[in-house]
């Protein structure tokens, strides 16, 4: 998927954190910005040479739509399998801010657990992941952008995402197709 840059005035005060040291800040209205990319209901924008992410629920600050959280609903009642389903899904949705490839086809999901609460058609998931870079900034933000999405998927009702940095992450977990659409084939 490829994003054409787009510059636009921000038109109010807009929170939103900095790339890639996850620290909150608020790009204020009359600043210019440059959209570096729209993936996953977020943006990447440029202020003054600065990367800041900026949350699809805050767009109409960039002159678009606000996006809502996407829910996740089955045919059917939620069984383990249609849950892992569309917690791959889901997690597909999540974007590293500076790269434009999402998590699972970056080779950062290692492990995607479904797990049946105490109630029946009631579930729990347990994902392993890691970063591309083990200091990134960012970590806890995607973590929590995957946790947050795995939790509005119909019949889930606990979700953890565990950072590990066992295996490494490397180039060679990056899907094929992802590898081409960065240019490392």
């Amino acid at each position: 998927m490829s994003f054409n840059r787009q510059e636009v005035i921000v038109n109010r005060d807009c929170p939103a954190v900095t790339v890639p040291y996850g620290s909150p800040v608020t790009i204020e209205a009359g600043c210019e910005a440059v959209i570096t990319q729209q993936l996953g209901g977020t943006y990447t924008v440029m202020v003054e040479g600065n990367l800041y992410r900026i949350e699809g629920k805050d767009g109409d600050a960039l002159g678009f739509e606000p996006v809502e959280e996407v829910k996740h609903v089955h045919q059917g009642p939620a069984t383990a399998e249609s849950v892992e389903e569309a917690a791959w899904a889901m997690l597909s949705t999540c974007y590293d801010p500076e790269i434009p490839v999402d998590i699972v086809n970056l080779g950062l999901v290692y492990e995607c657990k479904v797990v049946p609460a105490s109630v029946p058609d009631r579930f729990r998931i347990e994902i392993k992941m890691t970063l591309t870079a083990a200091g990134c900034g960012m970590g806890t933000m995607i973590a929590d952008e995957a946790r947050n999405k795995l939790l509005n998927i119909e019949g889930v009702d606990e979700a953890t995402v565990d950072l590990v940095w066992d295996p490494p992450w490397s180039r060679e977990m990056i899907s094929e197709p992802a590898r081409l659409q960065l240019g490392l084939l």
